[in-house]
């Protein structure tokens, strides 16, 4: 008898433990149903990024110390004329206000948008992609007006010619980080007019239903892009 009830409780064992496991993942499905995916992918992203702007940055830096031939002078590279005289870095003063002001208008929607204030929340979210739009317009001309100067990816007219390379590839990266964040502010600007994030299903551009955590998610990408500006604005205008 002893010995049946031996065999009986050696063979449950194992199930039982099989049956502790299955309930240990449906717990921890459980426990991690409703939480919100969206915030800690885009944290990722930025993390990522912010390896690769700091790779370009140290890059530049690297660069700029090593070189035996001259660097040129921001000041005057960049120097937009004005009322027959040349005012140094005017274009990039303007441009890094534009940015700063829509990183202001978006932490205004991620407010609205919390209080479920569909039309004011879609207006700041436009006039942030305006000026974001602004910012990347002044970008091309500045790049143009460097291009009809003689700026090229291998030269320049007054100096080292990693200049050239550096400029283009670390403001056209950013610039690109510019032209989506526009791009997806007009997507959720419309969405939220028409209502979507309080009736749709859930989504990585919609959020929980009635929940206006996609405004908020794509606000932490639009201050990345605002800081990151800092420091190039920092490093490649005012060094």
């Amino acid at each position: 008898m002893m010995v049946h009830q031996a065999s009986e409780t050696a063979g449950a064992l194992p199930a039982a433990g099989w049956r502790s496991a299955v309930a240990d993942v449906s717990s921890d499905q459980r426990a991690f149903k409703n939480v919100p995916w969206g915030k800690p992918m885009m944290w990722i992203f930025l993390l990522s990024d912010t390896f690769i702007f700091g790779s370009f940055l140290i890059s530049y830096m690297a660069v700029r110390m090593s070189t035996t031939v001259g660097w040129p002078n921001p000041s005057e590279v960049f120097s937009l004329v004005m009322f027959g005289k040349n005012v140094p870095l005017l274009l990039i003063a303007i441009m890094t206000f534009v940015l700063i002001t829509s990183s202001g208008t978006m932490a205004l929607a991620v407010n609205f948008g919390y209080r479920r204030d569909r039309k004011t929340t879609a207006i700041l979210l436009l006039v942030t992609a305006a000026l974001g739009a602004t910012f990347v317009g002044m970008q091309a001309f500045e790049w143009s007006k460097l291009i009809s100067e003689g700026v090229r990816p291998w030269g320049n007219p007054w100096g080292a010619a990693q200049f050239g390379s550096s400029f283009f590839m670390i403001t056209g990266f950013h610039g690109t980080h510019v032209s989506i964040g526009v791009i997806f502010l007009v997507i959720v600007a419309v969405k939220v007019m028409r209502g979507d994030l309080e009736k749709q299903r859930p989504g990585f551009l919609t959020g929980r239903r009635g929940n206006y955590e996609i405004v908020e998610i794509l606000g932490l990408y639009w201050h990345f892009v605002d800081l990151v500006w800092v420091f190039i604005f920092a490093f490649f205008y005012l060094w």
